[in-house]
């Protein structure tokens, strides 16, 4: 057992939050083409937690509110080249670089989602089917690639992200994905 002090981080809402978003895009991008309605209805759910995220990264408990962890592009820039030194410093809550990965994860994950409701609208679904009149078919092409090429974009970076969470669990011998779990780290 080590001697560092167990402190609670993560609340239960982020938790919540973090393992919903894991469970509902995995369910949209392995669901893309041969279940629509189970694919449309994880991404309406994907919708609703960025909405909750943004709003609690604005209210919420303090390792939760994006002031916290969302750093400058210099200090990001400081810890990753400190990190591949193996000399970065263990942080309580979310790293510089956790921080990015964050931003990154909701922006990608705003612009697929965004992507995803006008494609399917422009094929005459979901709540922007009356948007589109003319040249549905063009928009509902178009839109389906930018969304295809933001969901695998995503995907990408949640496996960046993973190899961080393994890398920087080991360089601080803490275990993130269980804290992601009970809320609490060893400091």
């Amino acid at each position: 057992m080590s001697d560092r002090e167990l402190i609670k981080v993560w609340d239960p809402l982020v938790r919540l939050f973090h393992w919903s978003l894991v469970c509902a895009f995995a369910v949209a991008w392995l669901t893309e083409d041969e279940w629509m309605e189970l694919h449309a209805n994880a991404g309406y759910l994907i919708a609703a937690l960025l909405l909750f995220r943004v709003i609690w990264g604005l209210l919420g408990t303090r390792y939760a509110r994006f002031n916290d962890f969302v750093k400058s592009p210099a200090k990001v820039i400081a810890y990753l080249r400190d990190l591949v030194r193996l000399r970065a410093d263990p942080t309580v809550g979310h790293n510089p670089a956790g921080g990015a990965m964050i931003l990154a994860l909701l922006i990608t994950l705003l612009i697929t989602t965004l992507t995803g409701l006008l494609a399917y609208g422009a094929t005459g679904a979901g709540p922007f089917a009356d948007v589109f009149f003319s040249n549905a078919a063009y928009g509902s092409e178009l839109f389906e690639e930018v969304h295809e090429f933001f969901a695998n974009f995503t995907l990408f970076l949640v496996l960046v992200h993973l190899l961080g969470v393994g890398f920087g669990s080991l360089l601080h011998r803490e275990n993130l994905v269980r804290a992601m779990f009970t809320g609490s780290k060893r400091i």
